[in-house]
């Protein structure tokens, strides 16, 4: 029998689940933004250091309106309508400057960033 490797993962401060299920974005958009988000997050500055930001996609979120839909964790902090500018405003905003962009939330959780919207 095999030995079973345990997974690395390098220090992050924040993780984005993009969903890319077609419920959510029927035209690919989802995929879209999951795929820019390499460049923006680079460009940024938030690919290495503190502020190293990791992403995955997720299929399916079972929240299906709106999209695309992007949770940032562990803020707990979940964004609807998630066009390229918006993305955009989310880097500058909340994950360079540490404050979610309240007219982009549909639901905030527990977690650093929880503060009533």
């Amino acid at each position: 029998m095999s030995e079973v490797v345990k997974p690395k993962i390098g220090a992050y401060r924040r993780h984005l689940l993009v969903c890319t299920g077609p419920r959510c974005t029927a035209n690919g958009e989802g995929q879209a933004l999951f795929d820019s988000l390499g460049d923006k997050l680079k460009a940024a500055g938030l690919t290495e250091g503190e502020l190293r930001v990791k992403r995955s996609r997720a299929s399916c979120f079972a929240a299906c309106k709106g999209g695309p839909v992007l949770c940032v964790q562990p803020d707990g902090t979940w964004y609807y309508n998630v066009t390229p500018e918006n993305m955009d405003r989310i880097v500058a905003e909340h994950l360079c400057g540490g404050k979610p962009v309240a007219d982009l939330v549909f639901h905030q959780g527990p977690g650093d960033c929880a503060e009533p919207i």
